[in-house]
């Protein structure tokens, strides 16, 4: 059993080496895919916050039907839909519609996040895995050297097995960043569109009070 284990451990290394550059590039081809997709998301709705902010200041509610017109936005996109149920049937049920338009965002705002961090936890464990596989076939090979050249075979094992530890880390540090980045992101939008549907509810109340 022993035997079999050491027999592994001398492909195994290379083997958890190679999963972990895959890893690499996996994270990186996400992390500049949530990028520029978060951050127009984003930007519209740092764009959206300021109309509201001035609509509130201005006391002009109507302006959410301005902002409606905006379609190729999230936040636009959202408003469009309050207003439409605003003038069909009134503030009844327009919590429930932004409540299911939130939800039917939600997984285009964490697309891949959660994989993401995955990455970045467990990645330093998959290398720790490959250095210590590493280590076993280093002083494996020592026992099938001469002993004047046991010690540089050790030597050379180790620093190379090691190499699985930092490639581990250097795949989860970014991965790990851009995942707490991202989220920040995405609790700003949806704290952006929670803004449109309060003032697309003091609109709906604003004209029922005018009726």
């Amino acid at each position: 059993m022993t035997e079999q284990l050491f027999s592994m451990a001398h492909y195994a290394d290379q083997a958890v080496l190679w999963l972990l550059i895959t890893l690499s590039v996996l994270s990186f081809a996400i992390i500049l895919e949530r990028f520029f997709y978060l951050n127009k998301v984003y930007k519209d709705s740092r764009m959206m916050l300021e109309r509201i902010e001035k609509a509130l200041v201005e006391n002009n509610l109507g302006d959410i039907k301005e902002m409606a017109k905006i379609q190729d936005s999230v936040m636009g996109t959202a408003a469009a839909y309050g207003v439409k149920h605003i003038e069909q049937s009134g503030e009844k049920g327009l919590e429930e519609i932004f409540n299911t338009f939130t939800i039917t965002l939600r997984p285009r705002m964490e697309k891949f996040l959660s994989f993401l961090g995955t990455i970045g936890s467990n990645a330093p464990y998959i290398g720790l895995l490959g250095t210590v596989l590493g280590i076993m076939k280093a002083f494996h090979d020592m026992t099938q050297a001469s002993s004047e050249a046991g010690q540089k075979v050790v030597m050379a094992g180790i620093s190379m097995a090691l190499v699985a530890t930092a490639t581990g880390l250097a795949v989860a540090i970014p991965s790990v960043a851009a995942y707490n980045y991202f989220n920040k992101k995405v609790q700003s939008v949806f704290d952006a569109l929670s803004a449109v549907r309060e003032l697309c509810l003091a609109y709906a109340k604003n004209l029922g009070a005018k009726k």
